[in-house]
């Protein structure tokens, strides 16, 4: 997904510890003069090996060489770091026992900013009568049909990480877990204050959510199971970045909340695509690698969005939009070089389709990237007769309303749900045990003849193993019947 860049702000934090977290003492910012001063001030990640004695170890090798730690991970072996030295990175890689060290952005980080209100709708007020006569997507893969059988259990918990979730909505109210619900944009350090999980400059999270799990309940829209509930994990800031350790700390939270599934309709900031000769890419990778890792190894299934772009994901070449948080530049790249976390290893990778079961015009792709497709809308080529006319997505906005968005940011919430489904009708399983069901109700979609988009995108493979559609379109009626 893309946001809109603003200025970052610093926000005051109420800490959430877990076992095996250390949250040290704020350092205080080394002088001006220093050799730590001569740069921006800029987040790092540091990954060492994960017990509790090298951990602090690394974080006092931090210390040394002007560093100020936020948080250490001593689950993964993953600290999150600050320094104003632009040597800070290749000072801690030339020590032993640290495996990888980097920038996680390019931006510099702002001493402080304006305070930032809730998101203002930017829908206009609907009524509150049901509007699911609107939702051609729900249709589309048999949700109207599943809810007859099944609406998915309470004991499923979905974590939503994004841009926070409007717990006051009516459609989302009833299956907010504000217990399970933190925000992890004050430098990954986890806060469970209420405010820093509710929407501040986007809505993105809170439509996300009501395609997972909006309320059956005559209002507005429904979810794909809108019986389970819904953990809001706040990874995207007020600048609409997702830097990499926003995503660890929302992977490790919901590995310690024991969540049944999460959805990540976003790519990490600043880097489209993370390239392991660049050793802040590489870091970037490592520390967000170990976070998917711990949340599959304690039950979580992670689904994220293919992306945007157009682009084949198994043969790419250029990246010309990176880095987002500065100057982008032009850079060649391989297919070694990685969109996290949807390239990572365990996590369910979903293109996006219109109305007509036909790939989206922008939607990313890849023989052996997508796993799954589900509906994310196209305005251009693939728009219904009736009842709506923009073929794009309809879902909870914050301030009690409900708007169309469309891209894989709204196909990955589709699958998230039917994973939820899954997790509801088959309880105790692991994630790849869902993963293996996942794959086996979708709905094989043979290659175009002919491309809706003339952009020339080629599909390749055979029906249930293609690089446009994976398996096949969820299929959510299947999913709480076979």
């Amino acid at each position: 997904m893309r946001h809109a860049r603003r200025t970052l702000t610093t926000l005051a934090v109420a800490v959430a510890t877990a076992a095996a977290m250390t949250v040290p003492a704020a350092g205080a910012a080394a002088p001006p003069g220093s050799a730590a001063a001569a740069g921006p001030l800029l987040s790092y990640v540091v990954t060492t090996r994960a017990n509790h004695g090298q951990v602090m170890k690394a974080e006092r090798e931090i210390a040394d060489n002007g560093g100020t730690v936020l948080i250490g991970y001593e689950e993964i072996g993953v600290i999150v770091a600050r320094s104003s030295d632009p040597a800070f990175g290749a000072k801690m890689r030339a020590l032993k026992g640290i495996d990888a060290a980097g920038a996680s952005r390019t931006a510099a980080i702002a001493a402080e900013g304006d305070p930032v209100g809730v998101v203002a709708p930017n829908s206009p007020a609907a009524t509150p009568a049901s509007l699911q006569a609107n939702q051609w997507d729900m249709k589309a893969i048999g949700a109207d049909k599943a809810h007859a059988v099944s609406e998915g259990s309470r004991s499923v918990v979905v974590g939503v990480l994004d841009s926070g979730i409007d717990a006051t909505h009516p459609n989302l109210a009833p299956n907010i877990d504000a217990a399970d619900s933190v925000g992890c944009t004050a430098g990954g350090v986890p806060d469970t204050s209420f405010a820093a999980w509710q929407p501040t400059t986007s809505g993105h999270g809170t439509h996300v959510a009501g395609i997972i799990a909006a309320a059956d309940n005559d209002t507005g829209v429904v979810g794909v199971a809108p019986n389970v509930r819904l953990a809001a994990v706040k990874v995207v800031d007020d600048g609409g970045f997702i830097y990499p350790e926003y995503a660890v700390c929302g992977f490790v939270w919901a590995a310690h909340h024991h969540f049944q599934v999460t959805n990540n309709s976003y790519f990490v900031d600043p880097w489209l695509y993370n390239c392991a000769d660049d050793p802040d890419q590489a870091a970037i990778v490592d520390a967000v690698k170990r976070a998917v890792d711990f949340a599959t190894g304690n039950g979580v299934l992670s689904f994220a969005a293919a992306g945007n772009e157009n682009q084949d994901l198994a043969n790419k070449t250029v990246d010309t939009t990176s880095p987002d948080d500065t100057t982008p530049v032009s850079r060649p790249i391989s297919t070694s070089c990685l969109d996290v976390p949807a390239e990572l290893p365990g996590v369910v990778t979903v293109s996006a389709t219109g109305a007509f079961d036909a790939r989206s015009y922008y939607s990313s792709f890849g023989q052996g990237k997508v796993e799954v497709a589900a509906p994310g809308g196209d305005r251009i080529y693939q728009i219904p007769s009736t009842p709506d006319m923009n073929g794009r997505v309809l879902s909870t906005l914050p301030g009690g309303t409900w708007g169309y968005l469309q891209g894989t940011s709204m196909a990955s919430p589709h699958a998230t749900g039917v994973g939820a489904l899954l997790a509801s009708t088959h309880p105790g399983a692991t994630p790849a045990q869902l993963r293996a069901l996942l794959d086996a109700q979708a709905d094989p979609l043979a290659c175009p003849v002919a491309e809706p988009d003339p952009g020339g995108s080629t599909c390749t493979g055979t029906a249930g193993n293609d690089s446009f559609y994976g398996h096949g379109l969820v299929d959510a009626f299947r999913a709480v019947t076979k």
